[in-house]
Order: C-alpha cells, then structure tokens, then sequence
C-alpha cells in the first residue's frame, strides 16, 4: 500500500457517550446517549501537540500514551502510514471511570479523525474494519458498537479463533428517555471486571438470556415492558462489594417501578424513564449524585470537517 496523504485542514469528530449491558444484555447491548466528547485533527508538520479542557483536563497524558492518539496511531497503521506530526484538541464532556463510555469515546474518536484526515481514508478503512480496531482496543464491543452506530445497538463475535466481530443497529423508541445518576467517586472497569466469577447458575444464564431477547421488544417497540425487561442475575450483585451504594440506588428505583441498572462496568446508574417521568426520577437519588436527564443519540460518531477542507499535505 502506498503511503497516503493527508488533507492539511483540520476536522472535527464529535462521539458520544454510551451505556451498556442495560441489565441483562451483558458485553452484548450498548446505547448511545445525547452527551459529547468533542475533538478537533490536524495534520502537522512535526511532532505531537496535545490540548484538553474538561474531563481528564489536569490528569490524562499529553503523549503518545493518551487513549485517542493510540487509536489514531493504529488506524494510521492500517492506513498506510504515520502522518509527520499531529495537533490535536479535546473537549471532554463524558465523565470518566463512571460507566459512561469515555475510553470508547476517545477511541472512536481516534480512528475516525485518522480516515477523515487520510485522503481517500474511508475506501481504505471500511466501517467493518473501523469496529474491529476500536474493539481490540476497547477490549469488547458493546460500548463502541453503541459509539459508533449510535441507537440501541447489538454485538457480537463470530464464532472460531479470530472470528470477526459484528454489529448491528436498532432504533430505540422515541418514548424512552435516559437519566443517569452519576456519583462523584469513579471506578476502574477492570475492578469491577474483576469480581465476575467465571461460571454462573444454569438457572440464572437461561433467566438473562430470556429478559436479554425481551429487552430488545421493549426498548424498541414496547417501553411498558422495561421493569422486567431489565432484570439481571449475571454480573450486576457480583458486582456490587465495588460499588454498594450504586446497588442500592438500583434496587430503590426499580422498588419505585423505575428500569434502572447499573451503567456498564459502573458505579453510574441508569434510568429508562419515559417521557413525563423523566424529571420526576431524576430527583429521586438525593445527596451525593448528579442526575443528567439526557437524549437518545441516533446518529453515532460523526465527523464534522472544519472550514477550509481541500488542500493535500504530506
């Protein structure tokens, strides 16, 4: 492959947070949430400048280590080659270390910034191969599936050694409104991974399996059905010594009549309200949360070029 170009203007990349597992729907179910990381490329000259406001403004490296570089760097790969240099501006809006999907933001971010300043990126890097990196990144799907292709949104692996990983996207009702209950405190997915045991009751797999498939008619079609569409015996109280007052603000809501479940790996919770519900439950945590009532992203991560665009560098 010959080495690309690479277009001189800069561009904008907008991802948005997700949530996923939604109960039952373990490493399996995202959806894409209405809050944004935004991030402006460009190609450069020389070496590597790196600007952050907002979330991880005073503790994310300004380096080849940042999460969003290292995907770039590795979509570059794929690419063709390594632009000379790179100048790069973040505004972080998703908090991090809560279960809102920051590391798959930032890694959406990356691969798609890498294709939108390549000449001729999007021939050269499909969509398919676009999930698959952000995967081997992320470590798996749900969240950057739910990134990528924003709506309510299911992955998966195919089966056999290096089995291709799959996608697909659903339109989540318009009825259903997400609020999220963000504590202050945050926690390491890998903790909170790591209390999963590795095998679980047949009982409690076949019972996910079924609320997992019931899930999918009542975020799309029939919201009524969200109570007991979000029922989970797979990794939600295994958790829950990581995060105790989560739990219990789970348990609370859901003792109200309130589909709520923890947001990924946690400690955040989500609400699926409806509408006309939404402000009342969002009032329901107390002290120490910050409740967010937020839209429905339909579109996924979208690049937003910046004026200018048509010049070649290289």
């Amino acid at each position: 492959m010959a080495h690309p170009a690479f277009r001189a203007a800069a561009v904008r990349v907008r991802t948005p947070a997700t949530s996923a597992n939604l109960g039952p729907g373990f490493d399996a179910l995202g959806l894409a949430l209405g809050l944004y990381d935004d991030v402006v490329v460009r190609v450069a000259d020389a070496g590597l400048e790196i600007d952050i406001a907002g979330e991880g403004a005073r503790t994310l490296p300004r380096d080849e280590r940042h999460l969003m570089v290292r995907a770039m760097r590795n979509a570059f790969d794929v690419l063709g080659g390594q632009p000379r240099g790179l100048e790069v501006v973040c505004a972080n809006r998703i908090p991090h270390g809560r279960g809102l999907g920051s590391s798959s933001a930032a890694i959406c971010a990356g691969l798609l910034a890498a294709r939108a300043v390549t000449t001729g990126g999007e021939n050269r890097l499909t969509d398919q191969t676009l999930l698959e990196l952000a995967t081997e990144l992320e470590g798996h799907p749900d969240n950057v599936a739910a990134c990528l292709l924003g709506g309510f949104t299911l992955a998966w692996s195919e089966a056999g050694a290096g089995g291709s990983v799959r996608a697909i996207r659903m339109e989540p009702a318009a009825a259903v409104v997400p609020v999220v209950f963000v504590p202050a405190r945050p926690l390491l997915t890998e903790t909170a991974r790591g209390l999963l045991p590795r095998t679980v009751p047949h009982v409690d797999a076949a019972h996910n399996a079924g609320r997992a498939a019931l899930l999918v008619e009542a975020l799309t079609r029939r919201p009524e059905l969200l109570l007991p569409a979000t029922e989970d015996r797979l990794h939600q109280d295994y958790r829950e010594p990581a995060m105790t007052e989560s739990m219990e603000l789970v348990r609370r809501l859901r003792a109200d009549a309130v589909p709520a479940v923890i947001s990924g790996a946690g400690p955040t919770v989500l609400a699926l309200a409806q509408e006309g519900d939404a402000e009342k439950i969002s009032r329901l945590a107390g002290e120490g949360w910050t409740a967010n009532r937020l839209s429905l992203d339909l579109t996924g991560a979208s690049v937003l070029p910046l004026a200018g665009a048509g010049e070649t560098a290289r």
